[in-house]
């Protein structure tokens, strides 16, 4: 993967949390909007990331988006750190390892 379609994938995540963060701005309006956000969120990662990490980056974000009160948890862009920076350099040491 190239690094503008990486970072393209960065932009949109924080869209997308922000998008899910709407919510807090009408109460109770917000709630009702989830309900409709959870699955397009959910479905919207299993695009995103392909294979089972998609899947249960989707399971995770549909139920955080759909549980009321943990629309603060920023889904889209942990599951991109998780993804870019963190088993990007956990797979970085595994190759130094095996190339001493």
């Amino acid at each position: 993967m190239n690094t503008e379609n990486k970072y393209q994938k960065l932009i949109l995540s924080i869209f997308f949390d922000l998008v899910g963060y709407a919510s807090f701005i009408i109460p109770f309006l917000g709630e009702v909007i989830d309900i409709f956000w959870a699955p397009a969120s959910a479905y919207i990662l299993t695009k995103m990331y392909k294979g089972n990490k998609g899947k249960i980056a989707g399971a995770i974000s549909f139920i955080e988006e759909i549980l009321p009160g943990l629309d603060i948890i920023p889904t889209f862009t942990l599951m991109w750190l998780y993804t870019y920076v963190f088993t990007a350099k956990k797979d970085k040491e595994i190759r130094k390892t095996i190339d001493v």
